[in-house]
């Protein structure tokens, strides 16, 4: 259970006040925040994730970018954190997100940099589960955990660690990688070049083709997890199946991380967290199925309590953190 253990410090530059800039690359979206000493975050960007080339990729996260440097506060920012969908390379500051595929060994640090508005600023790169994991440690559904799993479960599955009170991020950025582990030794072979990923089986995309498969549409609008979602709260028995099936692959991954490392709780956000009503329930059914060892039993399942800005907020932490360790 939760302990009064003391937090880390993470966004140390609020005392000479100064904020924190952040950008969330994922397949869907590219965000951009600006972000006070307390974890709030003062402005907002977005744009879609285009489906095109690097460039177009590029052009997105830039304008996002470029929009926050418009803002006033601007001028107060300490630094620069980039949380984006991984694997990433923290050291050479490089990203080859599975579902951006025109970016494949991309210099994200590089290229943000040369941004006329960023000379100067440190930049740190993290993976978006990691910066998920780091801010709902310091003040979300993580906070008061010792050893915790955090998920972004959306257009891919991600997960950062918590160990020992501390963000584990390991030498390339890359640790709790938990969207490719295979829970499916003969499932359908994943983006990532292997098979029966938890990401194959539990992402919104998933979920939603997993439903249409077996002859479920939308009753309007477009077909996509939040839809399926919608039928299921009505009784539908294939969304119903889809939900079902994507928290069994969750549940599989989530015990084996708590057989490995003896987790306490697993906090769930993204996209597919906001269906916890009907993904919450059978979660929980599957893991105490799966977690059967006493160290690995009793696994808390909590929904993320940042929702959408917690990407945001654990770059800006990480970044200040960086920052301030440096000095």
């Amino acid at each position: 259970m939760a302990t009064d253990a003391a937090q880390p410090s993470l966004l140390l530059p609020e005392a000479g006040g100064g904020l924190l800039a952040a950008l969330d690359i994922g397949g869907t979206k590219i965000a951009g925040a600006l972000v006070d000493g307390g974890g709030t975050v003062r402005r907002r960007a977005r744009r879609p994730t285009p489906a095109g080339g690097d460039t177009a990729v590029l052009g997105a996260a830039l304008d996002v970018l470029t929009e926050l440097t418009t803002h006033q506060e601007w001028r107060s920012v300490a630094a620069l954190g980039i949380g984006s969908a991984g694997p990433v390379d923290i050291a050479a500051g490089t990203v080859s997100p599975v579902n951006i595929p025109a970016w494949r060994g991309f210099p994200i640090v590089e290229r943000v940099r040369a941004h006329p508005a960023v000379a100067g600023l440190p930049v740190v790169l993290c993976g978006d589960a990691v910066a998920m994991t780091a801010a709902e440690h310091w003040i979300g559904a993580a906070r008061g955990y010792r050893n915790a799993l955090c998920m972004v479960v959306s257009t891919g599955v991600g997960a950062g660690l918590v160990l020992d009170n501390a963000v584990r991020s390991g030498p390339t950025g890359n640790a709790g990688h938990l969207g490719h582990i295979t829970v499916d030794l003969l499932g359908e072979p994943c983006v990532c070049g292997s098979r029966g990923c938890v990401e194959q089986l539990a992402s919104g995309t998933s979920i939603t083709r997993h439903a249409v498969a077996q002859g479920w549409q939308p009753d309007e609008g477009p077909a996509d997890a939040a839809a399926v979602a919608v039928s299921a709260r009505r009784g539908h028995p294939v969304a119903l199946a889809a939900f079902d099936s994507a928290a069994r692959a969750l549940a599989a991954g989530i015990a084996a991380v708590a057989t490995l490392v003896e987790i306490e709780v697993a906090v769930i956000g993204g996209g597919v967290a906001e269906a916890a009503d009907v993904l919450f329930p059978p979660l929980r059914d599957h893991l105490a199925g799966y977690a059967t060892l006493p160290f690995a039993a009793g696994v808390r399942v909590e929904r993320a309590a940042l929702r959408g800005d917690a990407g945001l907020v654990g770059a800006a932490a990480i970044a200040g953190a960086a920052t301030a360790g440096a000095r």
